[in-house]
């Protein structure tokens, strides 16, 4: 492991960009050596926080103490500031979605590749402890063979900020928050998507959506329903997810949840009906006593390492990146389809994200 620490310029010195410096400032071996951005109040909170305020991104890619690139900007500029970086010799982290387009971050990946220079996507939410408690139950049997997942992000606040309104600079719901979760089933689930359906809302009259609904198919049998919403006033769990011998739910990013498993020492015994509405249902009862267990959700699966901690050893050449340009190539093109799917309203099966 190398003493040096490595630098880093952010590019668009935002909420997000901000949010880095202090993730990066955590980590012993990277460094924030400055920042650009093309408006001049957020240039003020640089220095102010204490940071260098490149004049220019000529001036960034000019400066040879530098030797990575963070872009934190809107979408659409991504690809023409990662191009210019590799050109500098420089390595790049950019924030997700990576590019407008599949073949958008091809071509990024194809530059860095002739540049020798890493670049890697912050997809960071792979790193979450919800998602990392399902990955745990999906990957070791918690509840059974799990076939079914619901993986659901709610609020009530509409699209935030300014440009992700904005269809040309990349916004919208699909791009913002589905990126992740469609990121993290991809990262999970170690089969191919064999369908995908889905529906776009614009309730709120944007150009860009305000959430979705995507119905993924793959090709092992589990089915995956993932929703991103910004008018729910009352939010589903974060996570319901259905097992042969159990189900799991997360209620939120507080971990509120459980399972509930078969027992496999009680004597399986017929439910009583109940009364349901004006009828009587023995189908919809709850299960005997004694037939079931609650439990507390399983202690979170662990990745090797952090997301910055990673970067640094991907550019030392220690290490693999955890977050690979080939899936989140696949991640995009799932994007691409889940989009099909909506405009159509037909469900897409003839693809290929591999």
């Amino acid at each position: 492991m190398s003493s040096h620490k490595h630098t880093i310029v952010i590019v668009g010195y935002g909420g997000m960009g901000s949010y880095h410096t202090q993730l990066i400032e955590e980590n012993g071996r990277l460094e924030v050596a400055g920042t650009f951005d093309l408006l001049e109040e957020r240039r003020s909170a640089s220095e102010a926080a204490g940071y260098t305020a490149y004049a220019s991104y000529e001036e960034v890619l000019a400066d040879p103490k530098v030797g990575t690139i963070l872009i934190a900007t809107p979408n659409d500029v991504h690809k023409e500031i990662a191009l210019a970086a590799f050109r500098a010799g420089k390595h790049v982290i950019c924030e997700k979605p990576v590019a407008m387009s599949s073949d958008e971050f091809i071509e990024m990946t194809q530059a860095a590749e002739s540049a020798g220079r890493v670049l890697m996507v912050h997809q960071n939410r792979r790193w979450d402890e919800d998602f990392r408690v399902i990955k745990e139950m999906y990957d070791h049997g918690t509840i059974g063979s799990l076939f079914q997942l619901e993986s659901r992000v709610h609020g009530a606040n509409g699209i935030p900020g300014d440009w992700r309104h904005m269809k040309a600079q990349g916004g919208g719901m699909l791009l913002d928050w589905g990126v992740h979760l469609l990121d993290q089933l991809l990262f999970m689930i170690d089969s191919k998507v064999a369908s995908v359906s889905s529906s776009l809302s614009f309730i709120l009259g944007n150009e860009v959506d305000d959430g979705f609904e995507a119905v993924l198919q793959f090709e092992n049998g589990v089915k995956a329903i993932v929703e991103v919403g910004t008018t729910n006033f009352i939010t589903l769990p974060r996570w319901y997810v259905k097992g042969t011998e159990g189900t799991g739910v997360i209620e939120d990013w507080s971990l509120t949840g459980r399972i509930v498993t078969r027992n496999q020492e009680s004597e399986k015994l017929e439910p009583t009906p109940i009364r349901a509405g004006v009828g009587l249902t023995k189908t919809m009862a709850p299960p005997s006593e004694g037939a079931t267990i609650t439990e507390a959700l399983p202690p979170a699966a662990e990745l090797a390492s952090s997301f910055y901690t990673n970067f640094a050893d991907v550019i030392e050449g220690t290490a693999e990146p955890i977050v690979k340009n080939p899936e989140v190539l696949r991640v995009l093109k799932l994007i691409e389809a889940i989009f099909a799917a909506a405009e159509t309203n037909q469900t897409i099966k003839d693809f290929d994200l591999y």
